[in-house]
């Protein structure tokens, strides 16, 4: 069997219950967190490496493209005792403060605040992140510098990586790894650019999150950059592609579904839209890495029934390319967040909206921890097994006014 795939159960089951911190991680496991794209809904994955970092699961690498790559940078940029403490730094900096208590208020005025706050966003842009280019010739659809051909200015957003990450502890040996995936603007090639095999500096982060026509793209080596989203917004393929294959434990958070009711207003379909284009593009990538350990192994069975004297024929290289058996167990963590299924969801970076958001992507982590379904014993030929995690259990009755991101 070399696909299995799980359903976290809401309720511990008493054997469960029992397992300690030291064993949430299975031994000789490396640990990935894998960041996808979303703007404001980031904020969901900062919750989610928070819950990881309390139970100890540090991760050996981050794999982020956009607003994942900023977080990503975050992590891997920074000492583990300081973490939580930066991104709260960014989350808090980069978030429009609420008029009042928006948890005290009906749904209506809070939505009301979320489209008042997203306008400001749109208007003045976003403190320490993005602001808008007044009187830019671009947006009367005049030539300007390819680096200046954007709606906003994301100069601000270097001065915070600068100020927030620690890019000589990031580039340092030993550290953890960090990924973070472009676009070749010329070619439409998507780049990985990878600490372990490159420095990386704020640049490479900016690249990898320099959304057309909203954000400008970034130059590096010559060459122009765009969001690596356009490509593929979830970089789980950069850890499946990996050389050489080890046993890993990889959490992939998504903040947006592919799933969705039937839109019915402009606003619906616009959602919608921007749903189906940035969703996880995971199954095939898994499809792939599957059959391709499937047909190692079964090439490696082969090799080791040959007789000595055949084997010795066998280039070394060919031989060390058929890697060994490992496997993969992949948390899936998914934003459910209704949003008042708003378009303008992902620059909405309201207080109020982007607490819930770190609070959801905390509670939904600690849900997948206490279960720890990566625990289980597998075959050794299993190459993936998938962990999803079930919506939580809902009150019999529900209160008049429900917390909405």
């Amino acid at each position: 069997m070399f696909v299995r795939r799980h359903r976290l159960c809401i309720r511990l089951s008493q054997a469960m219950k029992t397992i300690e911190k030291k064993q949430l991680k299975p031994a000789g496991n490396r640990i990935v967190l894998v960041l996808q794209g979303g703007g404001a809904l980031g904020a969901y994955q900062a919750g989610v490496y928070h819950a990881l970092h309390e139970h100890g699961l540090t991760p050996d690498w981050v794999v982020g493209t956009s607003i994942g790559a900023i977080n990503a940078a975050l992590i891997a940029g920074n000492k583990v005792p300081r973490r939580i403490e930066r991104l709260r730094q960014f989350w808090d900096s980069v978030s429009h403060a609420d008029l009042m208590d928006m948890s005290r208020l009906p749904d209506q005025a809070r939505l009301t605040n979320v489209r008042l706050s997203t306008l400001d966003t749109m208007l003045r842009g976003v403190p320490g992140f993005f602001k808008p280019r007044l009187f830019s010739p671009f947006v009367a659809g005049l030539e300007v510098d390819a680096e200046q051909a954007s709606f906003y200015d994301t100069a601000p957003l270097r001065e915070t990586l600068e100020e927030l990450i620690d890019f000589s502890y990031l580039n340092a040996a030993g550290g953890t790894r960090l990924s973070v995936n472009a676009l070749k603007v010329q070619t439409g090639e998507l780049r990985s650019f990878d600490s372990a095999q490159q420095t990386i500096t704020a640049q490479h982060i900016m690249a990898s999150g320099a959304l057309p026509p909203g954000f400008p793209a970034v130059r590096i080596d010559g060459q122009l950059y765009w969001d690596g989203g356009l490509y593929s917004n979830t970089p789980l393929e950069t850890v499946l592609d990996d050389q050489p294959h080890v046993d890993t434990l990889c959490f992939m958070v998504d903040l947006w579904s592919a799933d969705g009711e039937e839109p019915t207003t402009l606003d619906e379909v616009q959602t919608r839209q921007k749903d189906v284009m940035f969703a996880s593009r995971t199954k095939r990538h898994i499809e792939a890495y599957v059959g391709k350990h499937k047909l190692q192994h079964t090439l490696r069975k082969m090799l080791a029934e040959l007789p000595p004297k055949s084997r010795a024929n066998i280039d070394p290289e060919m031989v060390q390319g058929l890697g060994c058996d490992s496997t993969m167990h992949l948390v899936r963590l998914s934003y459910a967040g209704r949003d008042w299924r708003l378009a303008s969801k992902d620059i909405n970076f309201s207080a109020g909206s982007v607490r819930w958001r770190w609070d959801q992507g905390y509670a939904d982590a600690s849900r997948a921890i206490e279960q720890s379904d990566w625990m289980t014993v597998v075959s050794e030929d299993t190459a993936l097994v998938v962990h999803e995690l079930a919506p939580a259990a809902q009150p019999e009755v529900q209160p008049e006014v429900q917390p909405e991101a």
